[in-house]
């Protein structure tokens, strides 16, 4: 799964990478400690290429009366993508791209502590995680995005069963829909050698936290 990420790449940078259109509203950057419900940069094709636009992490089915009606969708099992009544029809219409620069999972140690971990692309490049999203709400609609995850790599399961979904640049294509169908092959582990993980200080167990040192490896560890 993916609770916390991290996105330092500026907007201006962000456009350029994944040649899209900025908007006015994007989130503050950097910030070292994304949390379900704040709002995160998307990249998502638009009318005339692509966006990339700020939306609330936490999917919202269509179905939900207050954003309070049931779970908080942060992340969406690839597995049961298609076949869930959440998740279906923007799986198949309304894929995205969420961009971090990395993640954090926990351990935890023989006395219950939990351990952070910071993940991030092994080549210092920001991680475009594959998403979904949706619009919920017609007075004041909300636009709102989960994290597909899959099975860890082995590289990873060894800090945590799942893992997002991280797409290489030449999969972005298909992933949003503009290199035809045929995107459910993308929904696989990243390969071994795409992501490094590391131990960071316990001050990110707060979601209140923030600034570099979140990301910062921890010397002994």
């Amino acid at each position: 799964m993916c609770g916390r990420f991290a996105i330092t790449l500026p907007p201006d940078a962000m456009a350029q990478l994944f040649q899209a259109r900025p908007a006015n509203d994007l989130p503050d950057v950097p910030n070292y400690n994304v949390c379900p419900t704040d709002a995160v940069h998307v990249v998502r094709p638009g009318e005339t290429g692509r966006d990339l636009v700020a939306m609330r992490w936490g999917f919202l089915p269509h179905w939900y009366k207050t954003p309070t009606d049931g779970p908080l969708l942060i992340n969406a099992r690839a597995e049961t993508l298609a076949e869930k009544p959440a998740f279906r029809a923007a799986c198949r219409e309304q894929r995205c791209l969420i961009v971090a620069s990395g993640f954090y999972e926990w351990t935890k140690a023989s006395d219950g502590t939990r351990l952070p971990w910071y993940i991030r692309r092994r080549d210092g490049a920001p991680i475009a995680f594959g998403g979904v999203w949706q619009t919920w709400g017609k007075d004041d609609p909300v636009t709102t995005c989960a994290i597909v995850t899959t099975a860890a790599n082995e590289r990873l399961s060894e800090i945590h069963h799942r893992m997002p979904l991280i797409l290489a640049a030449a999969d972005w294509p298909l992933w949003l829909g503009e290199a035809g169908k045929g995107a459910a092959r993308l929904m696989r582990p990243a390969d071994e050698d795409v992501v490094e993980a590391f131990r960071v200080g316990p001050a990110v167990n707060s979601n209140r936290a923030s600034g570099p040192e979140l990301v910062e490896p921890l010397p002994d560890a």
